[in-house]
């Protein structure tokens, strides 16, 4: 989606918004996928989501209901690989290429629960992936930008959430380690893989008293913090700990000189 048209989607989508001519949660439909035999498909992997919940989710002290909601109402198997649909809602990082994973249910869903994202902000996915993450967002907030830098994934993204009347989601192709300055500030930055380092550009991105939530890898072990800006400055908060590949352009720069 270029520039002008993702901005003039974000306008639009205030707007409706504004009039109350949108619903804030958006009624899932599932994508036309030949249903003749599948009835019996869909409630299994309706059952596995009611599990995820109850036993990734809940347990991980995630408590607030949006959140607890759109996990239920949003089919993480539609965000994944086909190949690896059977392994949607296992409570583990899933693979797609180029070393990228969809984050687990978890550690998202943890993410979501300290940033508490309002229904008046606008978000900034980096790294959405296949799309699962700005899915969920897109149940929390008013408009989700969610930035990807490879055109099959970006046209894989917006066919899903076409078909899902998901439309509070602006799909936008970009280097992930710049950004999207072009729609923010942003009152909520979210980073869908981990980083050793979080380049400047990106922190300038948010607004002032906005949230980042990030997860932070030295060697195996990652600590998820959220930052809190405040007069220009970021403060971090140690969350949790969970585990993810280091995002391209997210690695520490080295000072190494022969």
């Amino acid at each position: 989606m270029s520039n002008g048209v993702c901005n003039s989607a974000i306008r639009t989508i205030r707007a409706l918004y504004s009039s109350g001519r949108c619903s804030r949660v958006p009624n899932v439909a599932l994508p036309d996928l030949k249903l003749n035999n599948l009835r019996q498909t869909m409630s299994d992997f309706a059952t596995r989501r009611e599990i995820m919940v109850d036993t990734q989710i809940r347990p991980a002290d995630v408590t607030k209901f949006p959140v607890l909601e759109a996990m239920l109402k949003i089919p993480r198997e539609h965000f994944v690989p086909r190949d690896k649909r059977e392994v949607a809602y296992i409570g583990e990082n899933v693979p797609f290429d180029d070393g990228r994973v969809v984050i687990d249910p978890r550690t998202l869903a943890k993410f979501l629960d300290f940033l508490d994202v309002g229904q008046n902000e606008l978000v900034l996915d980096i790294g959405s992936g296949l799309g699962y993450s700005s899915a969920i967002l897109s149940c929390l907030a008013e408009v989700v930008v969610a930035l990807e830098d490879d055109c099959a994934r970006i046209a894989e993204i917006e066919e899903t959430v076409q078909e899902m009347g998901l439309d509070n989601i602006c799909v936008q192709k970009g280097i992930l380690h710049e950004g999207a300055p072009q729609h923010g500030p942003y009152d909520v930055i979210i980073i869908q893989g981990a980083v050793e380092n979080i380049p400047l550009a990106i922190l300038s991105q948010l607004k002032n008293d906005g949230r980042i939530a990030a997860l932070f890898m030295e060697g195996r072990l990652g600590e998820a913090r959220i930052g809190y800006k405040f007069d220009g400055q970021i403060n971090w908060r140690f969350a949790f700990n969970a585990g993810a590949p280091v995002l391209k352009g997210f690695h520490k720069v080295s000072n190494f000189v022969l």
